[in-house]
């Protein structure tokens, strides 16, 4: 469906589930594909042995949220592969939290932290290289929470809307340069972690991690080249 062969990718949060799912779809489509994750190096290549060529891999264990990791990592990512073509933001988390006034600032830092501030880094440090190289394509993760205030959510809402506004304003300041910059907003993603916290539900009506890769992919392609500064819904039936 998507040919994306001579494309270099970088894939943060690389080993979760939607993570993994998005390495497999670039590598069948041809990409060679920078994966960066908190897992150690040998943990993190454990997950993908299905793959064969480990010559069209580069398994990086990053510390998302400090900018000296990410350096380094977009450094050994361009002495392997000389360039960056795509950015994807995987990397975040989610907990239900208490009520706003109950909530630690220790715990509202930290989601900041997993969700937004790992996003801002990893694109602060590769858009130069796009800039440099003359183009690029930035697809970051946001949610369907991220768009109206409930309660016992506060700092994963907080998060994920600061995912959503950093995408515009990126799309804004790089749209002359030929950089697109976007973001998903998934609903009930079917993982078996949402099936184990929530067994009475519809598995059905989740969307599946491939379903959203492949939105990904999309907004990656050149067939995407018209939508900057979007955030997709994709909420599969739920």
């Amino acid at each position: 469906m998507f040919d994306f062969t001579g494309k270099i990718v970088i894939i943060t949060g690389a080993g979760g589930v939607l993570g993994s799912q998005v390495v497999d779809l670039f590598y069948h489509a041809g990409a060679k594909i920078a994966l960066y994750d908190i897992l150690s190096h040998d943990d993190l290549k454990l997950k993908f042995t299905n793959l064969k060529n480990f010559e069209k891999l580069l398994f990086e264990s990053v510390n998302l949220t400090e900018e000296e990791s990410i350096e380094n990592a977009v450094k050994n990512t361009l002495k392997k592969f000389k360039q960056i073509d795509i950015l994807v933001n995987i990397a975040g988390g989610f907990w239900m939290g208490p009520l706003v006034h109950q909530t630690s600032e220790k715990d509202f830092d930290f989601m900041i932290k997993l969700n937004t501030k790992t996003m801002f880094l990893t694109s602060k440090a590769v858009i130069p290289h796009m800039l440099e190289q003359g183009g690029g394509k930035i697809v970051s993760t946001s949610a369907r929470a991220a768009l109206k205030g409930v309660g016992k959510m506060s700092p994963y809402i907080a998060s994920k809307s600061m995912v959503i506004r950093l995408t515009e304003s990126m799309a804004s300041e790089l749209r002359e340069s030929n950089i697109n910059v976007n973001c998903i907003l998934p609903g009930t993603i079917d993982t078996p972690v949402n099936r184990a916290d929530m067994p009475n539900a519809d598995y059905s009506k989740w969307v599946h991690p491939k379903e959203l890769g492949n939105v990904i992919l999309f907004l990656a392609s050149d067939e995407a080249k018209a939508i900057n500064g979007a955030a997709i819904p994709v909420y599969g039936l739920s």
